[in-house]
């Protein structure tokens, strides 16, 4: 895929549940198993296929993200 003439054209990347999965290091089926449980991320339907935006991912995973923990609370400081 020419990522620059789609960009070109105002479309944006799509990965594939396949592409993502490598992307996160998981199994494709992680990927199924977190949309069926309504965890996942968005995805766009394309035929009998699920495609990713970019964008929706990166959104998805931010909303993952874990808050670090406060070092005075792990070192019993108060």
């Amino acid at each position: 895929m020419n990522t620059e003439r789609l960009s070109g054209l105002g479309l944006e990347p799509v990965l594939t549940t396949s592409e993502l999965a490598e992307y996160l290091g998981v199994h494709v089926q992680a990927i199924y198993d977190l949309r069926a449980d309504g965890r996942g991320p968005s995805g766009i339907r394309v035929g009998r296929e699920i495609r990713y935006r970019v964008s929706d991912v990166i959104c998805w995973l931010d909303g993952l993200h874990e808050p670090s923990a406060d070092l005075s609370l792990r070192e019993g400081v108060r």
